[in-house]
């Protein structure tokens, strides 16, 4: 099974396929600013053109508001998403998933539930889906076993971007306990919302620490971020730390 991360682009999360034997998984879509380019990269990844179905990590637009345009293009797949998304993303609602901060209609979707614990399996591998609360009640993840590699959503924007809990469905101590169960899965690699893939066992233990203390700092905190932190920007998704955190990951150009 071959893992391909295609890089978000300006607002977008990284989409990422899952090419297996038996079939090919996508893992969220993007905005919908940008979903008839996303259809070109796909298809320029995909062999026979055939994407059997959409793994969406969040309600969130900046991962999920492509899922609908995409889906339609390769003959409806299904598409799929922890069960607290399922009526937004029928609604289109606005607020919930975010799309309203990036002045943008939410199109539409009827989703697939997903619970946590399900197996999509693709010949040569398989995706086991994670429920990772914190950023949002809704927030998946998704593990590939074989490379032992996690795709993690926005409970990880990037190595060097705390997750914020302050949006709809927030809740800062189910983000510490999401980020303590990907720890003991000793990861290899996680992708995360955006940015590369950040790799290395002790590298990806160094940053799920420096988050998980972040975050317990916090709560210490009355629940709140450090006053010197910038207030985030109406679409941003994360903090940014007042003095940059380490950021080894570089995007290839």
């Amino acid at each position: 099974m071959r893992i391909v991360r295609l890089p978000g682009i300006h607002h977008d999360s990284n989409i990422v396929l899952a090419v297996g034997k038996l079939g090919t998984i996508l893992v969220d879509s993007g905005t919908s600013w940008y979903q008839a380019l996303q259809i070109e990269r796909i298809l320029g990844i995909v062999e026979d053109n055939k994407l059997d179905r959409i793994l969406l990590t969040s309600r969130r637009y900046p991962c999920s508001g492509a899922s609908s345009h995409i889906s339609q293009h390769f003959d409806n797949c299904p598409v799929h998403a922890n069960t607290n998304a399922m009526q937004s993303l029928a609604q289109g609602d606005f607020f919930t998933t975010w799309s309203n901060r990036f002045d943008s209609d939410m199109p539409p979707i009827e989703v697939l539930p997903l619970e946590g614990g399900e197996i999509f399996a693709l010949g040569d591998g398989q995706i086991s889906c994670i429920s990772l609360p914190g950023h949002s009640n809704d927030s998946m993840a998704y593990y590939v076993e074989d490379k032992n590699l996690l795709i993690s959503g926005l409970i990880l924007p990037r190595a060097d971007r705390p997750a914020r809990w302050d949006l709809p469905t927030g809740c800062l101590p189910d983000l510490v306990a999401s980020l303590k169960k990907i720890k003991q899965l000793k990861l290899e690699t996680i992708i995360p919302f955006q940015g590369p893939a950040i790799k290395g066992k002790k590298h990806v233990l160094e940053v799920l620490n420096r988050h998980i203390e972040f975050f317990q700092s916090c709560i210490n905190n009355d629940g709140l971020p450090p006053k010197s932190w910038p207030r985030p920007a109406q679409t941003a998704l994360w903090l940014t730390p007042v003095s940059p955190w380490p950021l080894l990951e570089r995007e290839e150009i």
